[in-house]
């Protein structure tokens, strides 16, 4: 009996070390992460900052593949602390009652402006249906299923839809992109697959491990929901997954995500102001958006840009935009410098916040403070696409 009882209590005592040791090996890809995107976004910024300067072709050619490797890493980044925290156990299934327009909303903020960069139509429908899971998680499924429904979309459009089937609800995600042949999509699910497709892809759409879907696949399956694709090359792909329908939430209910995104004319004169506490990316932001045409004032404390705001006349230095990193000194942050702001300025001062830390809780802030969130690196043009989603402005020809 005691040998059993020491057997039980050396498993119990295995058990914790392994829990801890995945726990310490998911924070440590957590920091990784934060710490290297910093660089890797002052880095972005100055190459798109030496492109305007330059009017040599080749620099401009360099340039964009310096970006397009930024863009990259920022997927990979993400990619690998997502499987990670699944094979670690790092996941909790926590499932409840909500509204899927919840979720809805916040893939609109997320990637309309994104949409609205490439010329696509992203929709929304069947948004008043209410599910019972972990909201969460469906969301995250969805992230990457409609990040990879734009990327792989030229033109046409990206359909976020909820319906009934058999008592059970149909999550679905259309796309009118390239589509997947039929002997590739046994294998898509798999980790770092990458599908052979027959047309030739732009480095935007070759980038990433092949992991994306594999991390769909597996939080599908942590919940329960099965997964399902239609696809036919060239002519687009249907993702479905289905999940049980849930009540009425308590407090919350549909939302409206049919609006569409404004349009305009360019960057020039508008009055931007910009809180980021390291010196690399702010001296970056600053040489940027001066390039593109816009008036700048950047601080590097919510103190000083408080201090700039009590100073300035409300009416002739009123700020079109901020832009705000998320970790500031001394444990404040970014969302304190907004309301800071806001306060002086007006509350409806479109702010655009961002930052280098992938945990969740960034989206709950964004939309309880009405800001949008970027995460670092962020790619020169994926910047100035909200930038123009939020101001309601687009380079002649629509492109941002």
């Amino acid at each position: 009996a005691n040998q059993l009882r020491i057997e039980k209590l050396q498993a119990e005592e295995a058990r914790r070390a392994a829990e801890a040791a995945n726990r310490a090996k998911t924070q440590f890809f957590a920091a990784a992460s934060h710490d290297l995107r910093q660089p890797l976004h002052a880095m972005g910024l100055f190459a798109e900052a030496l492109r305007q300067r330059s009017h040599d072709e080749e620099v401009t050619q360099l340039v964009a593949s310096i970006n397009g490797s930024v863009d990259a890493l920022e997927g990979l980044f993400s990619e690998l602390l997502d499987i990670t925290r699944i094979d670690t156990g790092g996941v909790d299934v926590t499932p409840e009652h909500f509204n899927v327009g919840e979720i809805f909303r916040k893939l609109r903020l997320h990637f309309e402006p994104v949409a609205f960069e490439k010329g696509l139509a992203l929709r929304f429908r069947g948004q008043s249906h209410n599910i019972y899971a972990d909201p969460v998680l469906v969301e995250r499924i969805l992230r990457n299923l409609v990040s990879n429904a734009i990327r792989y979309t030229n033109d046409g459009s990206v359909l976020v839809s909820c319906r009934r089937r058999d008592g059970r609800l149909l999550l679905q995600v259309w796309d009118t992109g390239v589509g997947i042949r039929e002997r590739e999509q046994d294998h898509i699910f798999e980790e770092f697959y990458q599908v052979p497709y027959s047309e030739a892809l732009s480095p935007q759409q070759r980038k990433g491990l092949g992991l994306g879907l594999a991390i769909v696949k597996r939080l599908a399956g942590l919940i329960n929901a099965p997964l399902t694709l239609r696809s036919e090359s060239g002519r687009g792909s249907v993702f479905s997954l289905q999940l049980p329908p849930g009540k009425v939430p308590r407090a919350r209910g549909p939302s409206d995500v049919s609006g569409k995104a404004p349009l305009g004319l360019t960057l020039d004169n508008k009055f931007i102001v910009v809180v980021e506490d390291e010196p690399a990316v702010r001296g970056g932001l600053e040489v940027l958006l001066k390039g593109w045409g816009a008036q700048v004032v950047s601080f590097e404390t919510v103190l000083a840009s408080s201090g700039w705001a009590l100073a300035a006349d409300p009416a002739a230095q009123r700020p079109d935009l901020l832009i705000v990193d998320y970790r500031l000194e001394q444990g404040r942050t970014g969302v304190e410098a907004i309301h800071a702001l806001r306060a002086r300025f007006g509350a409806d001062v479109p702010a655009i916040m961002v930052t280098g830390s992938t945990m969740t809780g960034h989206e709950a802030e964004a939309q309880e403070h009405d800001f949008h969130l970027l995460v670092k690196p962020v790619v020169p043009n994926k910047l100035r696409a909200m930038i123009g989603f939020k101001l309601g402005v687009r380079a002649p020809g629509g492109v941002i």
